[in-house]
């Protein structure tokens, strides 16, 4: 039967039109398939000697090559034709895919085939901790472990959590990565009732040995899990760990009034700041122990606040839990007898460090930029007197039309309290990054502190305005040898209006204007030393139309000829004399 249009191949092109037609008549899931064979098989331009060929044209598999065999074998036995013997090479040069280098009609070798690589988890990621944890148990054994076991023994092992998300927004744990390992048959799991128990397979023990075989011989090999019945899980009681830390820890909390008078302001109004002699108080290697403290507000979500905790104290870390009147973690010396500090002029028994945390999210991070909390922190953590300030930057999750809205502020933002405030500022990438941190940071600190002697301020010879001149002349003197102060000092020091001089009042006053920062706050301070003075100098500018320029440039004509963050334009002059001088 004759075709509208030029076949190479008309014979094969009738049949697989005949299949066509009989799919659409039955409203056939096929008659996408063999559309796309038909319309392949019309296009191509080469005649193909065997039906097996057409296996290089889209459309065309396997299958559909074989039944086409059989119609050409049974289409030659009716006519008495030979049928076409299959060539050794099946692939023709020329066709769209096909490489045109063998001229010579060869058939290729074929391809090796790849090795399959042995499975090799990530060194302390969900499935390498998993595989840890199940090596415990004895090879060949039918006991196995259930999840709540598995997830003890395996968690130390592995750097993400196998309870929580990493992000609230986050669905999935270390845990999820179960699933690749039954995939890979590398776990199984039993069913013995409504318990669900997993096992190492063959192949499981087999990358188990070559880990153990990889690690530091001197490393202890996972010890075999305590026998434990079908019915543990239901009977054991709840483990004390997920209670709450405020009541355990704690056995009086203290209120934020409770310092307010352990320090005195001294005399405000004459600025007064001469340093004292004193005798510091000693402590010996021995006679105390570096302690973390965490504020209660460090959560890690409303509904899981005491993640942190938690996971602080399966890495070997204790903390205490308080609500902190500055930063959001610090370290202290606590005495191991508790009157030492009593008897010898200063208060309660902890030591506060050099060393203090403020932890920031990074949407936390652009809200306090824009409410101005971020400054005002930064402020007090510079006033403290810690030397060392850490603000730690997690890099949560976020819209990325947001995040790419404010790229530029946050760069500012770290940027400027890295160079101009010159605070440490370490990037985590979830929560988890952040604890172990906290975690090496107290290791650190135990090791550096707990081998030395301590020289303590005593807490009678400090006041508000000789304590940041008198550790400043400390520091220069003996930049080898720290001086501390008793918590409660700091605390009452630290607090938001404790410690607050006329000075520290009028430079908050500038920086509640707009685009007055710190350094700018401190430069029209050094010319106008109260706000009397700048308000006067104001009032000096006359009245009129001349009066009001002379207010606008004011602090331009002073300041402008500045360089970097302390120059102050004209714009920003003129909204300076908008809020402090009268009749603009």
């Amino acid at each position: 039967m004759p075709l509208e249009e030029p076949c190479a191949n008309p014979l094969l092109l009738g049949w697989v039109q005949e299949w066509v037609e009989k799919a659409r008549d039955h409203n056939s899931k096929g008659l996408l398939t063999y559309r796309k064979a038909y319309d392949a098989l019309k296009a191509c331009p080469v005649t193909f000697q065997h039906p097996c060929q057409l296996q290089q044209l889209k459309g065309f598999g396997q299958t559909l090559c074989n039944r086409l065999t059989e119609k050409m074998q049974k289409h030659c036995a009716e006519n008495g034709l030979p049928m076409p013997k299959r060539p050794r090479r099946i692939n023709i040069p020329g066709l769209a895919g096909q490489d045109d280098d063998d001229e010579d009609g060869e058939e290729r070798p074929p391809k090796r085939q790849r090795k399959s690589r042995p499975y090799v988890p990530t060194l302390r990621s969900g499935p390498y901790a998993i595989i840890i944890g199940l090596s415990g148990l004895e090879e060949g054994s039918h006991q196995g472990m259930t999840k709540q076991r598995l997830i003890e023994v395996a968690q130390p092992h592995c750097d993400a959590s196998f309870t929580a998300p990493p992000d609230p927004k986050s669905f999935y744990t270390a845990w999820n990565s179960m699933k690749t390992l039954l995939e890979k048959d590398i776990v199984y799991e039993r069913r013995s009732g409504p318990t669900r128990r997993y096992h190492l397979t063959e192949d499981g023990w087999e990358v188990a040995r070559r880990i153990q075989h990889t690690l530091d011989p001197s490393l202890p090999r996972p010890a075999p899990p305590r026998p434990e019945p079908v019915l543990q899980e239901i009977e054991q009681p709840p483990r004390p760990v997920n209670r709450s830390p405020s009541v355990e820890i704690e056995e009086k909390p203290r209120h934020d009034s409770s310092y307010v008078d352990v320090v005195t302001n001294g005399d405000t109004s004459s600025g007064s700041s001469a340093l004292p002699q004193f005798r510091p108080i000693r402590l010996a290697p021995g006679s105390f122990e570096v302690q973390l403290l965490l504020d209660v507000r460090e959560v890690r979500a409303k509904t899981d606040r005491d993640y942190m905790q938690n996971e602080l104290s399966k890495k070997g870390v204790n903390p205490v839990m308080r609500s902190l009147e500055l930063g959001d973690a610090l370290w202290v010396a606590k005495c191991k007898d508790p009157n030492f500090l009593s008897r010898h002029g200063a208060e309660g028994d902890e030591i506060v460090l050099d060393y203090v945390i403020e932890r920031k999210r990074l949407d936390d991070l652009i809200s306090s930029v824009k409410d101005g909390r971020f400054h005002e922190q930064k402020f007090r953590l510079k006033r403290s007197g810690i030397k060392n300030v850490v603000y730690i930057i997690e890099e949560v999750s976020m819209d990325s039309e947001t995040l790419d809205r404010r790229a530029e502020m946050v760069q500012s933002a770290i940027g400027s309290t890295q160079v101009v405030n010159g605070f440490f500022v370490k990037k985590t990438q979830k929560i988890d990054d952040t604890i172990r941190y906290l975690t090496r940071m107290t290791m650190l600190l135990k090791k550096q502190y707990e081998s030395k002697p301590l020289l303590v301020i005593p807490t009678e010879i400090l006041t508000a305005q000789n304590y940041l001149p008198l550790l400043e002349h400390l520091r220069e003197k003996e930049p080898t040898t720290g001086h501390y102060i008793s918590y409660p000092a700091f605390a009452s020091l630290a607090s938001k209006s404790d410690m607050m001089t006329l000075r520290d009042v009028y430079l908050k006053m500038l920086m509640c204007t707009r685009q007055v920062s710190w350094e700018k706050a401190l430069e029209i301070q050094k010319r106008w030393k109260t706000p009397y003075e700048f308000a006067k100098a104001f009032e000096e500018c006359g009245g009129g139309e001349q009066g009001t320029k002379r207010k606008r440039e004011l602090v331009s004509d002073q300041m402008g000829n500045l360089f970097g963050r302390k120059k102050i334009a004209k714009p920003l002059s003129t909204k300076i004399a908008e809020i402090w001088a009268d009749g603009i």
